[in-house]
């Protein structure tokens, strides 16, 4: 039996494992050991599962995960969202749809700073969809705008998702970084479109908000004063050169802290911000050690290669292989966390995406952005189920509904970056 037959069953069996529920980390892990004995030995198995988590926790540069996730966690603990929100909400003043566009707008200056979409969508939705209810506005359209601002959270650097990508294809961070910045700002405005589009042609489904002076617009600019300071911090530093993601994880990461403790954060939050941190981060370390143990055996397997000679069997355009792989994210990403998926799929496809001759930089912005879609699209769509914890009295069928209109725009963004690269590749 040939080695690309032996890693078709086992992905196969992987499968079986992740239907049955199974973590996808054990899954990934199980099935790479499994494998690599297979094909190999049990006993260089055996060391891989010995050596590889700590060569993977000692890796230098997988260090700017945790610092990313403690930004975001450091902002939700302390409440900065609150005054975001109130600041944005204040700009908009008295336009119909006007707090649902300051949720987006702080929904993506937040994602600035987390880096991770649940925790956008979590933090926003606490402070904005309440507000929404007691003004009337639709179900749908409170609960789609918050799913999918949430969803900006893994594109608008610095991204977690972005930097698993770069690390995965061996690519500049600080590039990915820079390259999602069109994009991400490209998404936040579709998404702003969208709305106003929505409640031009179905007034009902917003009510106009409260008029505000100039005066207090400019007052409401300070609440996103902390929030663009430490962005521009990062960013700034990143591209620069005054110093590399990792540093400016670290960097961010303290510069939160500081907005956090003026805000009022005491010792107990600051505590079980550290406990946030280390659990999220200890999910996402079983996702890569996982992948890792995982991407060996896909090493000696050669299903990578197979593929990419298969493909070329079938005389397939660039295109045409972008397209493919694109709707293989599009139907992993309705079923799996987005962050698992990537680890998973990246280094199978990533073959055939440097034979077929595509940016790899400008691949990773296409990849995420059809990745983020995934986290709004039925069945499951995290970030719905997210909003679904903090509206149980809305069904799901309504948020779903809601999320639709958003799930366009994304696929018109998505459109507009295929057609003109330029967008991910301009600032590089």
């Amino acid at each position: 039996m040939s080695s690309a037959t032996i890693g078709l069953i086992c992905i196969g069996l992987m499968l079986v494992m992740m239907a049955l529920r199974a973590p996808i980390a054990l899954s990934m892990a199980t099935i790479g050991f499994v494998g690599f004995s297979w094909i190999i030995a049990f006993d260089p198995a055996m060391a891989i599962l010995e050596n590889g988590p700590f060569e993977t926790l000692s890796n230098y540069s997988f260090s700017p995960i945790p610092m990313f996730i403690m930004m975001g966690v450091f902002a939700s603990r302390a409440k900065m969202s609150d005054q975001l929100f109130s600041g944005a909400r204040a700009l908009f003043g008295a336009w119909r749809g006007g707090i649902s566009l300051a949720a987006i707008l702080s929904c993506g200056i937040f994602s600035a700073i987390s880096g991770s979409s649940v925790a956008t969508a979590a933090s926003m939705s606490r402070v904005a969809l309440p507000e929404m209810k007691k003004h009337g506005y639709a179900d749908s359209l409170a609960t789609g705008t918050l799913a999918a601002g949430g969803t900006l959270g893994i594109m608008i650097p610095p991204s977690i998702a972005l930097l698993l990508y770069a690390l995965i294809t061996e690519q500049s961070v600080g590039d990915m970084f820079i390259a999602g910045m069109i994009p991400g700002i490209l998404g936040l405005v579709l998404y702003c479109v969208t709305i106003s589009l929505l409640v031009k042609f179905k007034p009902e489904l917003a009510t106009p908000g409260e008029a505000t002076t100039l005066r207090e617009k400019l007052i409401g600019l300070k609440g996103l004063i902390p929030f663009t300071a430490v962005f521009a911090i990062i960013i700034g530093g990143i591209y620069t050169g005054l110093f590399t993601p990792t540093e400016a994880a670290a960097i961010g990461a303290f510069a939160t802290l500081i907005v956090a403790i003026w805000r009022g954060m005491n010792f107990a939050e600051f505590r079980e911000a550290l406990q946030e941190t280390m659990i999220t981060s200890a999910m996402i370390f079983f996702m890569i050690i996982g992948a890792e143990v995982f991407g060996y055996f896909l090493s000696v397997s050669r299903i990578s290669f197979e593929l990419v000679d298969f493909v070329d069997s079938l005389n397939l355009t660039p295109f045409m292989i972008l397209i493919c792989v694109l709707i293989l994210f599009m139907l992993l990403g309705c079923v799996m966390d987005s962050i698992a998926m990537l680890l998973l799929t990246v280094p199978v496809v990533y073959p055939l995406v440097q034979a077929a001759g595509f940016d790899p930089i400008w691949f990773g912005i296409v990849a995420v952005i059809t990745v983020e879609l995934g986290l709004i699209t039925p069945p499951v769509g995290m970030n719905v189920f997210v909003i679904k914890a903090f509206a149980p009295d809305i069904s799901i069928g309504s948020i779903y509904k809601g999320v639709l209109p958003f799930v366009l725009s994304d696929i018109v963004r998505l459109a507009l970056i295929i057609a003109f690269p330029a967008l991910a590749l301009g600032l590089l």
